[in-house]
C-alpha cells in the first residue's frame, strides 16, 4: 500500500490542482443581457419617432422635420452601432456602460412631447415641445454660437482671475500665522455674502461691465478655493514636513513641494465648488449687466415670449458647463493619478 504523498493528503490543496488541470468552458460571446441593453437604444428611439410622426400631423411641417432627422439619424446611427460593436472592443464596452443612459434620454423626449404636442397638458407657449426647441436651436445658431463664445470668455477670465489670487491667499493663511490671524477673519466676513449682491456695486466702480462681471465671477470663485487650499495647507501632516527638514529642505522646498502636493485633492474641491458658483454668477451677471453671452441671450429671449429659444439656450448651457466640468475632471484624474486604488472618485 503506497503512503500518501503532502498533496493527496491535503484534500484542500487537491482539490485545487484538481480545478487547474480541469478544462475551463468559455463563455458565450453573446448574452442576453448584454444583447438587450444593446437593443434598449434602438427601441427607445424607434418607439420616439413612431410617437413624433403621429403627434407631428397636429404641428407645423417646418417644425417637426428637423426633428424627425433628428430622431432618424439616432435610431440609424444606433442600429449601425450594435452591428459594429462585436468588431470594436472599445465601443462594446462604452456601449454596455451608456446605452441605458441614452435609452432614458430618448424616452425623457419622447415622454414631453407626448406631454406637450401630444395630450397639451401644458400652456403654450411657456411648455413647447421638443421640435419646437430644436428648430429654435437650429435658426438662431449663429446668435447662440456668439453668445456661447462670449459666455466662455467671461468665464475663463473670471474664473481664472479667481483661481490665481486664490490660491496665493489660500497658501499665505494656510502656511504662514500672520496671514492666517488677518486673513480668516476677511473670509468669514466677505466670504459667505453671495457674490451676486456685489454685483450693482460692480458696476458703479468697473469701468465696463465687462470688468465688473469678471470681478464679480473671480470673487465667487476666490472663496471656496481659498478656504479649501488654506485647510489643505495647514493640514499637511507634520510627519511629511519633519521628514523633508531632516533632509534639509528650506521654506521654499516645504511649500511648493511637500505642503501644496499634499493639499492638492482639498485644492482641487475648491476648484470644483469654484466651478460651480462661477456657473450662477455668469448667468446673473450676463442678466442684470453684461449685454452679450447666454443669460442676456435667456433674459432677451424671455422678454419676447420665446420660449422656445428660452429651452434651446438651457440645451446649450447645459452641454456648455457640463464639458468644462469633464474638463476640469480629467485635469484631476491626471493630476492626482497617483490616488487611483486609494481614494474612490
Amino acid at each position: 500500500m503506497n503512503a500518501p504523498t503532502p498533496e493527496t493528503a491535503d484534500p484542500v490543496r487537491l482539490r485545487e490542482k484538481q480545478a487547474a488541470r480541469a478544462p475551463t468552458a468559455s463563455p458565450p460571446a453573446t448574452s442576453s443581457g448584454p444583447l438587450l441593453v444593446l437593443l434598449t437604444v434602438p427601441l427607445a428611439a424607434a418607439l420616439a419617432l413612431g410617437l413624433h410622426l403621429r403627434v407631428s400631423t397636429k404641428e407645423p411641417p417646418t417644425e417637426t422635420h428637423s426633428y424627425s432627422v433628428f430622431l432618424g439619424s439616432v435610431l440609424a446611427a444606433a442600429v449601425l452601432a450594435a452591428f459594429i460593436q462585436p468588431f470594436w472592443p472599445r465601443l462594446c464596452r462604452w456601449m454596455g456602460h451608456m446605452c441605458p443612459i441614452i435609452a432614458a434620454a430618448i424616452a425623457s423626449l419622447a415622454c414631453w412631447e407626448l406631454i406637450t404636442s401630444g395630450f397639451r397638458w401644458l400652456p403654450l407657449p411657456y411648455f413647447p415641445g421638443p421640435a419646437g426647441v430644436l428648430q429654435s436651436l437650429i435658426n438662431d445658431r449663429a446668435l447662440l454660437f456668439d453668445s456661447t463664445w462670449h459666455s466662455l470668455t467671461l468665464l475663463l477670465a473670471g474664473y481664472a482671475l479667481g483661481v490665481a489670487v486664490a490660491l496665493v491667499s489660500g497658501v499665505c493663511i494656510g502656511w504662514f500665522a500672520h496671514a492666517r490671524y488677518w486673513g480668516m477673519p476677511l473670509l468669514k466676513v466677505v466670504g459667505p455674502i453671495p457674490a451676486t449682491a456685489w454685483i450693482p456695486l460692480a458696476m458703479v466702480l468697473a469701468p465696463s461691465a465687462m470688468f465688473s462681471a469678471v470681478a464679480v465671477i473671480a470673487l465667487a470663485v476666490w472663496f471656496p478655493v481659498t478656504m479649501l487650499t488654506a485647510s489643505g495647507i495647514s493640514n499637511t501632516r507634520a510627519s511629511y514636513l519633519d521628514v523633508a527638514r531632516t533632509l534639509g529642505a528650506g521654506p521654499a522646498y516645504l511649500i511648493f513641494r511637500v505642503a501644496i502636493p499634499a493639499a492638492t485633492p482639498s485644492i482641487f474641491i475648491g476648484l470644483f465648488m469654484g466651478l460651480g458658483a462661477a456657473f450662477l454668477t455668469l448667468i446673473v451677471a450676463e442678466t442684470v449687466g453684461v449685454k452679450s453671452g447666454l443669460g442676456w441671450y435667456v433674459s432677451w429671449a424671455q422678454g419676447w415670449a420665446e420660449y422656445g429659444k428660452v429651452y434651446a439656450a438651457l440645451v446649450i448651457m447645459a452641454a456648455f458647463f457640463s464639458t468644462i466640468m469633464t474638463l476640469l475632471f480629467k485635469a484631476r484624474d491626471r493630476v492626482l493619478v497617483w490616488q487611483k486604488g486609494v481614494i474612490k472618485w
